[in-house]
């Protein structure tokens, strides 16, 4: 391994991490979005739970690099444009984040939501102020899973030539070079690792209900 590779090519490596974090940041905030309302409705709604989660499991079940070579034809953009990258994996975001969100709504403790409905909450306002609250914190824990893959598979874009960290594992396979495959493994985890944590502390801010008592 040659050390003296990574301070030589410093602001390549950068180049690449900031491409990264453009490309997984957007899937995550998206598929953390959408799946708010659909998640909601798969759980209020029993006939459209199974259809909705079924086709979320089928949804992450399509190879990630079959995804991202058919989807430029069909939504007319070029197979190098970033944006491929980002609409496939706010799909498979959406994938996971739905069944975490669908399970928050439906694992609500029900007295909360009685006493609120008791109190005369119009339903809009139950869910904003009670449903959501409740529900939050398992969601958040969904979309840090979101996290962790979508920074995962951003890097099979380099596959198809959308500059990623993962082109440092590309790059350093065709020239059999370990250093920088090495650099892109520690640089996806530790990018990983900085997106969770952001999250846990997004958590802690947003979410002071959750904090334990006297930490």
């Amino acid at each position: 391994m040659r050390l003296s590779w990574i301070p030589d090519n410093a602001e390549y490596i950068w180049t690449l991490i900031t491409s990264h974090i453009w490309l997984s940041w957007p899937p995550i905030v998206l598929a953390g979005l959408i799946a708010l309302p659909l998640g909601y409705l798969a759980a209020a709604r029993p006939k459209l739970r199974s259809l909705i989660l079924a086709g979320s499991g089928i949804l992450y079940a399509i190879p990630s690099l079959a995804v991202f070579v058919l989807l430029p034809p069909l939504i007319g953009t070029s197979i190098l444009a970033p944006i491929n990258v980002v609409i496939a994996l706010t799909l498979y975001g959406l994938a996971l984040q739905v069944r975490s969100t669908t399970d928050a709504f439906l694992h609500l403790p029900p007295e909360p939501i009685a006493a609120a409905n008791a109190m005369g909450y119009p339903r809009l306002r139950r869910i904003l102020t009670v449903d959501l609250p409740l529900a939050a914190p398992v969601m958040l824990a969904g979309l840090r899973v979101v996290s962790a893959s979508t920074i995962s598979l951003v890097s099979i874009g380099a596959i198809i030539g959308v500059p990623s960290l993962g082109s440092l594992f590309t790059d350093g396979f065709n020239r059999s070079f370990p250093t920088e495959i090495i650099t892109g493994v520690l640089a996806t985890v530790l990018l990983a690792i900085a997106f969770d944590l952001i999250l846990q502390l997004i958590g802690f801010i947003c979410l002071p209900w959750t904090r334990r008592k006297g930490a």
